[in-house]
């Protein structure tokens, strides 16, 4: 095992992740629903991503961004995963600093295009719902298009200097992440140097990029309730609000857990570190896991295409 504790070394060779400090014992044990849920992430969201590929009626612009977020799900949970189960099972720890900083930024940049991506999600239903006439002439294919490249660049963009910055400070304490992957905040704290220029770029990150993001949600939900509490009958009103609250559901899995996880993580001095490696594992599996189980159960669409697969592969 390395340890940089004499000399300033700007790029450490290699990482040791301990996957769960304290828990050593059960490493085993906790890989088991990490693993569960690994498997019905990836099973859910391909299908979803084969669903709208194979069904014509499915090419609009709620299943596009829906594809966008099936996407942005796998790269999430593969990203920090197959690392974490080598650690449970094989006690391979160490991690390469490039790979290290590779997992850094495909987390945080990933989770950026999700937020914006639901942001996208609430436009669509805000168009269907306030505006039902002009929805196939505002969202066309190339706006479509656009606002996914939008999205993508941003995340990219943003997220570029945390890799970038944490490349460049000296590390000489230890190469000891006491974490399960490369969290940000858990590698910069190793390095030897004043890193405030990194902590509080990541804060206004947060703040400019979920803060906007569930602002404009938000905003167009208010739109949304007030357009349906318009309507003339309570089934008509029941009806239109249950064709957005699959995403309603979806935000939910997304927002509060990491609001949750940043607020432990900043303010939460007194929770134990082994609750919140689990709870920051865990927030990037269980939305992953959650999101096409949600859709499937929810968009009748899906549920139709999926009831016709199945039902012709078994004739």
């Amino acid at each position: 095992m390395l340890d940089f504790n004499t000399t300033d070394i700007t790029s450490p060779s290699t990482f040791i992740l301990l996957g769960i400090p304290g828990l050593e014992a059960s490493h085993g044990w906790i890989s088991i629903p990490f693993s569960v849920m690994y498997i019905i992430a990836l099973l859910g969201n391909f299908t979803i991503l084969f669903v709208v590929k194979t069904e014509p009626s499915l090419h609009g612009p709620m299943y596009y961004f829906l594809c966008m977020l099936a996407f942005s799900d796998l790269v999430l949970s593969t990203s920090i995963l197959p690392k974490m189960l080598s650690i449970f099972w094989f006690k391979s720890r160490e991690i390469d600093f490039g790979a290290c900083l590779t997992q850094m930024y495909f987390v945080h940049s990933f989770s950026a295009i999700e937020s914006g991506i639901f942001v996208a999600m609430a436009l669509d239903r805000y168009v269907a719902i306030c505006h039902p006439l002009r929805h196939s002439t505002i969202l066309t294919n190339p706006v479509v298009a656009t606002i996914g490249l939008a999205v993508a660049l941003r995340g990219v963009m943003l997220m570029l200097p945390f890799p970038l910055l944490v490349r460049q400070w000296p590390y000489c304490r230890t190469n000891i992440i006491s974490h399960s992957y490369c969290e940000h905040f858990a590698v910069v704290k190793l390095a030897c140097t004043d890193i405030r220029v990194s902590s509080y770029y990541s804060l206004s990150v947060a703040f400019s990029v979920t803060g906007l993001d569930v602002f404009f949600i938000a905003v167009s939900y208010t739109q949304i309730l007030r357009d349906i509490f318009r309507l003339p009958t309570k089934d008509a009103q029941l009806k239109t609000f249950g064709t957005c609250s699959s995403h309603l559901c979806v935000i939910l899995t997304f927002y509060i857990p990491g609001l949750f996880s940043f607020l432990t993580h900043r303010v939460g001095h007194n929770v134990p570190p082994q609750f919140h490696i689990i709870f920051a594992s865990v927030y990037l599996l269980v939305p992953p896991m959650l999101h096409p189980i949600i859709y499937g159960v929810r968009t009748r669409q899906i549920q139709e295409r999926l009831l016709w697969i199945v039902t012709h592969k078994r004739m």
